[in-house]
């Protein structure tokens, strides 16, 4: 494998992280034509592809995905021993990080807010997806580090844990389920439920509350919190959503939190890491400052 530089383990890194030669050349800053023909050169410098062409999208192959974390290191390692110390706001680089819908869209200050203050060179850069897209992704070598709401049982991973988080039944003002003083579980049978797709640990979470409560009435599914947020407030169903997505319109009145202690409603919160990959000295520092060592 003579012949292969930086330059082409770069171009892999982006066009994995990418999906496609025309946004990896906007990353790298360099022109398409460029990146193609740095692509077409480590391919044949390999004797053999490392992408999967499916659908106007590049994909790793079995063999992408071996050599992507040597790649990865090594391309991390040039870049701390190119730079300077990587100290204070000296730090720099590019953190991709991908995001379940709760945390990218609801906690993404109290995630990076800390770090961007104290190392503001450092670009980062976020994706949300359900719990399985993350883990997906982290083992796809497209995010260095994933945040997800559920549990993932894979020996390629570690997760290590971030934060707790409470969950919510959650009806509009005026729904029957609102006006009782106290509720039960009998209350709920027959009720029309809305949940996330399937992938989302809201919507396993939610799926382990409804196994403890009479048979729903129906069900609707939709891939974004936000809207099942408005179908609740318009009447169709209720739903089990994090507190922190639906603080603000239960605040303005929109919205009613029931109150169900007998319900489990805790989950937490993890940071999903690949095994054994090297971590570059951006990595290293945003890990440290959420509790996560080497």
């Amino acid at each position: 494998m003579s012949g292969i530089s930086l330059r082409h383990m770069q171009v892999l890194i982006a066009v994995a992280g990418e999906g496609t030669v025309s946004a990896a050349a906007g990353r790298l800053h360099l022109s398409q034509p460029a990146v193609s023909m740095a692509l077409a050169e480590l391919e044949r410098l390999l004797g053999e592809a490392v992408f999967d062409r499916v659908a106007g999208r590049l994909h790793l192959n079995e063999r992408g995905h071996e050599l992507m974390p040597r790649a990865r290191e090594i391309a991390e390692r040039f870049a701390a021993f190119a730079g300077p110390a990587a100290t204070g706001e000296s730090l720099a680089g590019t953190l991709t990080l991908g995001t379940s819908n709760t945390v990218g869209n609801y906690l993404a200050g109290e995630l990076l807010g800390g770090f961007v203050a104290a190392h503001p060179r450092v670009a980062i850069r976020i994706a949300v997806g359900n719990t399985a897209d993350i883990a997906r992704g982290v083992l796809e070598h497209r995010f260095d580090a994933g945040f997800i709401e559920g549990p993932i049982a894979d020996p390629a991973l570690q997760v290590h844990p971030w934060r707790r988080d409470a969950l919510a039944v959650c009806v509009r003002p005026g729904h029957p389920l609102a006006t009782r003083r106290r509720l039960l579980p009998a209350h709920f049978a027959g009720e029309r439920w809305v949940l996330r797709e399937r992938g989302s640990a809201t919507r396993a979470q939610a799926e382990r509350v409804l196994s403890s409560l009479p048979p729903a009435g129906g069900v609707l599914e939709l891939d974004q919190t936000e809207a099942i947020k408005q179908v609740v407030i318009a009447g169709l169903g209720i739903a089990c959503l994090p507190r922190v997505a639906i603080g603000d319109a239960v605040a303005a009145g929109r919205l009613v939190a029931l109150h169900t202690p007998f319900l489990d409603l805790e989950r937490q919160l993890g940071i999903v890491l690949p095994q054994g990959r090297y971590r570059g000295a951006a990595l290293a520092a945003f890990l440290a400052g959420l509790g996560v060592g080497s």
